[in-house]
């Protein structure tokens, strides 16, 4: 696997209307890959997450099972899932995974990277050197900076959002756009310039039952990081509703 800068070309974002119209017309046109990351769907299922937001068919891959999509069917969208797995933990999926991502990347795909989808999406375009254990973990409903006005996060303002992670993006170079920070993490969300290809570090997608359920199944297994969920777990839920947006923008963004 070559995990290195591909060459970036640029892409024009498209919009559709919001009517009825605009969405069966949306429908036609696009035709979703997703890579579910998760290592235990009765702990961690991204699939069902997702699922309450995402109101088209999807085609699901499973990456530990060595399922991926391919590309030569005329997918238009990749949807990459976060994961229980560390992304500096690498098994061998992980890099077969890295060069899907690369061959959509220069078919130029719409790509959107949730948490471990957002670094392993990283991974895959800068390499090893831009992905790290994080210093200080977030976990539970966090408050994040929108630093850029953007069609994925909307105008520069405060926000809250779910948040289970142990790494990060870091270093990311000048093709990157920073969309969104937080006190203990500096890449929360980022959109390659010009291009149809977004990283988040958060979980907007799994909303307070849901998390709230997922938190429970963490605690469930006596890790030692148990009693950061236990905190998470306690603690008021706040969430600002991020991924109307994001969705719609990426469902929206095409070749």
């Amino acid at each position: 696997m070559k995990c290195c800068l591909l060459s970036l070309n640029g892409y024009n974002l498209r919009t559709n209307d919001d009517d009825e119209n605009g969405r069966r017309m949306m429908e036609k046109k696009v035709k979703l890959a997703f890579i579910d990351n998760s290592l235990d769907p009765t702990i961690y299922n991204p699939v069902d997450h997702w699922s309450h937001h995402v109101d088209i068919q999807w085609n699901t891959f499973r990456a530990i099972r060595n399922q991926f999509p391919d590309l030569k069917d005329n997918y238009t969208h990749l949807l990459l899932s976060g994961s229980e797995a560390s992304i500096v933990d690498r098994k061998k999926w992980v890099y077969e995974e890295t060069e899907v991502v690369q061959e959509a990347f220069k078919s130029g795909l719409s790509i959107l990277g949730s948490c471990y989808g957002h670094q392993l999406l990283v991974l895959a375009l800068l390499g090893p050197d831009h992905v790290n254990r994080s210093n200080r973990p977030e976990v539970g409903w966090i408050p994040i900076q929108i630093e850029k006005e953007s069609e994925l996060l909307g105008k520069p303002r405060e926000a809250f959002t779910f948040s289970v992670h142990f790494d990060e993006v870091i270093n990311l170079s000048d093709e990157f756009t920073v969309l969104a920070s937080s006190k203990d993490c500096e890449v929360q969300a980022f959109q390659m310039k010009g291009r149809p290809v977004w990283g988040i570090q958060i979980h907007p997608e799994i909303n307070v039952s849901n998390a709230q359920e997922l938190l429970k199944n963490l605690i469930a297994l006596n890790l030692k990081t148990k009693p950061l969920f236990e905190k998470a777990l306690e603690s008021k839920p706040r969430d600002s509703n991020l991924i109307l947006k994001i969705v719609k923008t990426f469902l929206a963004s095409g070749r």
